[in-house]
């Protein structure tokens, strides 16, 4: 006769602890056996097992006594953002805010309390800054998450749960905000959506010496915004214009013309 599964063995209890396992993996840097244990709170014997069969499904990677994400689960990871309709709308539209405007470009959505990074586009400043696609930041110290936390559905008919600055971005469109992880770095970002049914939003990045918290850096951002809720919408965009001379200094001052969204 067959043993009784355990509560520990049942299909929910045993995906419950894979997940756990590799939530404990959110962040950069390898883990070792130990530092999975402290962070899970399973029992030593099961988390090794756990890890050591993960590698054989290359889920994960061992490497001496270190662990780290396999190559399993990038390829899920890349279908998954190629077979995401608001990554496969957006992503042409970034990477056009980013050839006029010589800046990084951010997308992201609100997760929670956190802003979730689906894409991230940009030059040599791109690799200079601590942004990752599918890391986390607190949704009130960031430029996109303010443009969320100002559309989103619970503050449309409340605008007194919103702070000073929120109203403030629900009343021009832009959210501002000078980073707190890489000095001399502003950040410009834009609502896709409206009040109500904002569904992600999308930023500019560059160095403060540049980028200046005004309608010519903010316009671009919010056509590119608006021309990703277009695309999602399936409403035809209008027709790009030739954009406005740079100013002398900008990062994209020696870079091709392109095409801004009217």
């Amino acid at each position: 006769m067959t043993a009784p599964a355990t509560a520990d063995s049942t299909p929910t209890a045993i995906l419950e602890r894979i997940s756990l396992v590799l939530d404990a993996f959110d962040g950069p840097g390898r883990l070792t056996l130990a530092q999975v244990v402290r962070r899970t709170g399973l029992p030593r014997s099961s988390a090794h097992r756990m890890l050591e069969r993960l590698v054989e499904m290359r889920w994960l990677r061992r490497e001496g006594r270190d662990y780290e994400l396999g190559t399993r689960l990038m390829e899920l990871g890349s279908i998954a953002v190629h077979q995401n309709r608001l990554h496969s709308a957006a992503a042409p539209i970034l990477h056009e805010l980013h050839r006029t405007t010589g800046y990084v470009v951010h997308l992201g959505v609100l997760d929670g309390s956190d802003v979730l990074y689906l894409d991230k586009v940009g030059g040599r400043l791109a690799t200079e800054l601590p942004t990752r696609v599918g890391s986390r930041y607190p949704a009130h110290n960031s430029a996109i998450g303010k443009a969320l936390l100002a559309y989103t559905p619970h503050s449309t008919h409340d605008l007194t749960r919103l702070t000073p600055e929120l109203r403030k971005v629900r009343e021009t469109g832009v959210a501002y905000e000078m980073s707190r992880v890489s000095g001399g770095v502003g950040i410009i970002a834009a609502p896709i959506g409206p009040v109500g049914d904002v569904v992600a939003a999308l930023s500019i990045c560059g160095p403060t010496s540049h980028l200046k918290f005004d309608h010519r850096h903010a316009a671009p951002v919010r056509m590119a915004a608006n021309a990703v809720h277009r695309s999602l919408t399936g409403r035809p965009r209008t027709a790009p214009v030739a954009p406005r001379p740079r100013h002398q200094g900008s990062p994209a001052a020696t870079a091709q013309p392109s095409l801004q969204y009217a």
